[in-house]
């Protein structure tokens, strides 16, 4: 890759975090480098978590039994 390119790769992934868009791409690899015997969310899954997080829809909630 170009400095070039890569600068430009390294801006739009810091450009999305900033907004809260979630890098699926950037997911995928770590999840296979580091985890690879665990399963990787499709995107739908992976943007509802994010999403979630995000949001902290389940913030304040106990999210153990009873």
């Amino acid at each position: 890759m170009t400095k070039v390119r890569t600068a430009w790769v390294w801006a739009v992934r810091t450009a999305r975090l900033m907004v809260g868009v979630p890098d699926y791409e950037t997911y995928v690899a770590h999840r296979r480098a580091h985890h690879p015997e665990e399963p990787i969310m499709t995107y739908v899954e992976f943007f509802r978590e994010r999403q979630n997080a995000r949001y902290a829809v389940e913030k304040g909630r106990f999210k153990g039994c009873c």
